[in-house]
């Protein structure tokens, strides 16, 4: 995990629809930048949901949510369908991003250890540096944490 204080680093993925976004893009405005492991599982979609639900408080607070996983485009495309998600989902099935933001961990399925992303959130400023890190997060939890979190 990144320590807030850090720069975050800047990255260029694709889209639910095939659009290019890099962090830089959103400077001068919050970001909630979620890791998460996989589309259509039932924590992730916890997460997601909260995140949709409490979407327009978001807003309201200039704060921009983007969710990264190794999914591709089109999973996240029908992610985005079936839950309504209003945000962007950006595709890294070459862990680019998951890497830099070091949640690519080892962690225990069934009993077995297994490498896959840690459930991580940053909060990142208006100039792109980590103002807050959380690591393990609670899918359900998350949203309203960070939500909070935004001043």
């Amino acid at each position: 995990m990144l320590n807030p204080g850090t720069k975050a680093p800047d990255f260029s993925l694709e889209d639910q629809n095939g659009n290019r976004h890099s962090l830089s893009e959103f400077k001068g405005q919050k970001v909630v930048l979620y890791f998460y492991s996989k589309d259509m599982t039932s924590g992730c979609s916890r997460q997601a949901c909260g995140f949709a639900e409490l979407y327009p408080h978001f807003r309201e607070k200039g704060a921009v949510i983007i969710g990264i996983s190794r999914d591709s485009a089109a999973s996240h495309k029908k992610f985005e369908e079936k839950y309504s998600l209003p945000f962007i989902l950006l595709a890294d099935p070459e862990r680019s991003a998951i890497e830099a933001y070091d949640v690519w961990k080892e962690k225990m399925n069934y009993g077995k250890p297994t490498m896959g992303v840690v459930r991580t959130t940053y909060l990142i400023d208006e100039n792109g540096i980590i103002a807050k890190a959380f690591t393990k997060v609670k899918a359900s939890d998350n949203p309203q944490q960070m939500l909070d979190e935004l001043t």
